[in-house]
Parts: structure tokens; C-alpha cells; sequence
């Protein structure tokens, strides 16, 4: 299992993804990607941010999230 979590600076919602998702003991699987280096990443996430993505399989989860929603969606 490999999770991304998309993310930008200065995002305080993300730094609390980020905290949930070490909450569900899942903070050293989580690969941050920046969004703000790169286009395509920054229009496909820009107002969704944070976004996990589980892969395999392609799973995305918007903010708000619990860590119930990442353990049963993983």
C-alpha cells in the first residue's frame, strides 16, 4: 500500500491531514507530494487540497477525514 497525500505550503488543513493520518499509525507510509511545483497537479488538486490517494487501486479521499474513513478505505 503507498499513500500520497497532496498537499501545498501554508496549508494548515493539510498539516491536520497530516496529523490524522499519524493518528492512524499511517505517518511514515504517506509519500507529501507539493501540488505548487507543478501545473497539471495544481489543477487537478488545487481546491481540493489535501487529497489522500491509496494506491493501488486509485482511491482519492477529499479533506475532511478521519482516520476510520483512511483504515476502511485502505
Amino acid at each position: 500500500m503507498r499513500l500520497k497525500l497532496y498537499v501545498t505550503a501554508g496549508c494548515h488543513l493539510c498539516e491536520d491531514a497530516q496529523a490524522v493520518l499519524a493518528q492512524a499509525g499511517l505517518g511514515e507510509l504517506v509519500e507529501r507530494v507539493e501540488i505548487g511545483y507543478d501545473a497539471e497537479l495544481a489543477e487537478r488538486y488545487g481546491w481540493r487540497i489535501p487529497v489522500l490517494r491509496i494506491e493501488p487501486g486509485g482511491v482519492e479521499i477529499d479533506w475532511p477525514f478521519g482516520a476510520a474513513d483512511v483504515t476502511a478505505a485502505c
